[in-house]
Order: C-alpha cells, then sequence, then structure tokens
C-alpha cells in the first residue's frame, strides 16, 4: 500500500522517513517527555532522540523577551525573602514589630 500511494504521488518516502516525522511532532509536544520519545524510538542514548529536538528563532526570540518580562516584573515588585521555619513567627513579631508573614 505504501509503495502503491508514493508510486501514485511521485514520491520515494520510506517507512524511516514516517518514524523521523512521527519523532519530530512527538518531540514537539510539550507534554511527551523526551525520554519517552526516546523509548518509544529504541534510542539507547537520549542525544539520539534529542536529534528532534528543534527550535525556530521565533520561538527563541519569545522565550527571550518572555525571560526578561519576568525579570523586570521581578525587579518591580521585589518579594521579601521568607524567614526560615526554624524561627517562631511569633517571636520574630515581637523582635521587628509587626506581622512577619
Amino acid at each position: 500500500m505504501f509503495a502503491r500511494a508514493n508510486q501514485l504521488l511521485g514520491s520515494n518516502w520510506t517507512l524511516h522517513d514516517l518514524r523521523h516525522t512521527a519523532a519530530f511532532r512527538m518531540a514537539e509536544d510539550p507534554e511527551m517527555p523526551l525520554p519517552h520519545v526516546q523509548w518509544i524510538l529504541a534510542h539507547a542514548r537520549l542525544t539520539t532522540t534529542q536529534i528532534y529536538t528543534t527550535t525556530s528563532a521565533d520561538e527563541v526570540v519569545e522565550s527571550a523577551l518572555a525571560h526578561h518580562a519576568r525579570q523586570a516584573r521581578r525587579r518591580e515588585d521585589p518579594q521579601p525573602a521568607p524567614f526560615s521555619p526554624a524561627y517562631n513567627p511569633d517571636s520574630l513579631s515581637t523582635l521587628f514589630g509587626g506581622p512577619t508573614a
């Protein structure tokens, strides 16, 4: 059937080409862990499976912009460092005056 489809379409696809396509699609799925793709493809090493992890320049730029936006929000609204759980909050309130949380 596959050979007939190739002949009809004038293409030369192989079953291995379909395997590569499936691998790329699985690796692109953020909910599909790469070790699972590795297991499905029966790769001995994860580095072999990593060739299917590609990214576009647009994705890199989007990710970098989002990172810088998060950093800017953190600078604008810094969160106080939490107190160590070893300290009693009531004692800290007494020492520093006011709620500690």
